[in-house]
């Protein structure tokens, strides 16, 4: 007679959403079932990757011609984010930060001098007593140093400027006068030129900080300080504490911190490390791997 084996076959556990809705008195089919795993596997994928994204890397590009010969419009790149929880960008690094493309008008207060004039919701805000806005901290600082009594014009895109009548006293900020905003950021990469306590001067196509002619390959450019837009750089600046002072390497077709000042430390995201497109120039970047 022929033995009969025993099979002590393990049982397959269930997935853990599975687990939950049977917890709950739900008991679903096979069908219902895969789909709850697959559902399963799918949102710990998503949210894997969005924590990489996140606190890791993340893959990008740059959509203008700023970094030539650096990086082209059309390299695609990772960015090391990780290791700067550790450690602090050296000046002469390419890095990649988030900077406030647009100040937008999200509210307009009922019964303040906004809605009086007309402004609406939606709008982009460029100026303040032709002065250029490039941050809502900006906008609020400009109408902060404004003397009581003198007109306030706000400078829309598209649009006349519109007077908010003179500024009375208390009134330090576009909230104030009835403007709440919201800003719409972007990443940007640019080239580290100079730190927080640094001073910047460029002259004759030469970047100096602290005194001293920035030199090397990183720096083998012309920089270009002759548009009237400059305000930061072409005469001795100082760099505040925790603040970035960066430009494109392509200076004659980069919006930069000449123009706009200067990027806060918290603002960075981190460094490109590695190009994988295209293939004809896939590899190690800005200086990662080169020992």
């Amino acid at each position: 007679m022929r033995k009969k084996t025993k099979r002590n076959k393990k049982q397959k556990k269930p997935v853990p959403i599975l687990r939950i809705v049977r917890h709950f008195g739900w008991h679903p089919g096979r069908v219902v079932s895969e789909i709850l795993e697959w559902t399963e596997i799918l949102a710990i994928a998503g949210l894997l990757a969005l924590l990489v994204i996140v606190f890791i890397t993340v893959r990008m590009s740059v959509p203008t011609g700023s970094m030539i010969p650096t990086i082209d419009p059309k390299d695609s790149f990772y960015v090391d984010r990780v290791s700067y929880y550790f450690r602090a960008p050296k000046p002469g690094d390419v890095i990649v930060f988030w900077h406030v493309e647009e100040v937008l008008v999200n509210k307009v207060i009922d019964g303040s001098p906004a809605q009086r004039v007309g402004v609406e919701v939606g709008g982009r805000i460029v100026s303040i007593n032709r002065e250029p806005v490039f941050s809502a901290a900006g906008g609020d600082e400009i109408v902060g140093s404004l003397a009581p009594g003198q007109q306030i014009l706000l400078g829309l895109s598209g649009t006349a400027q519109l007077d908010l009548g003179p500024k009375e006293l208390g009134v330090d900020s576009l909230a104030a006068l009835g403007v709440v905003t919201r800003e719409r950021r972007l990443r940007y990469v640019k080239r580290l030129i100079a730190i927080g306590g640094q001073t910047v001067k460029i002259s004759g196509g030469d970047v100096s900080v602290d005194g001293e002619k920035l030199v090397g390959e990183r720096f083998e450019r012309y920089y270009y300080s002759n548009d009237p837009r400059m305000r930061y750089g072409v005469n001795e600046t100082l760099v505040p504490e925790g603040k970035l002072f960066v430009l494109g390497d392509n200076s004659s077709n980069s919006w930069d911190s000449r123009y706009w000042g200067f990027v806060d430390e918290d603002a960075f995201i981190g460094e490109p490390y590695f190009r994988v497109w295209p293939l004809s120039r896939f590899g190690p970047m800005n200086g990662y791997f080169h020992f």
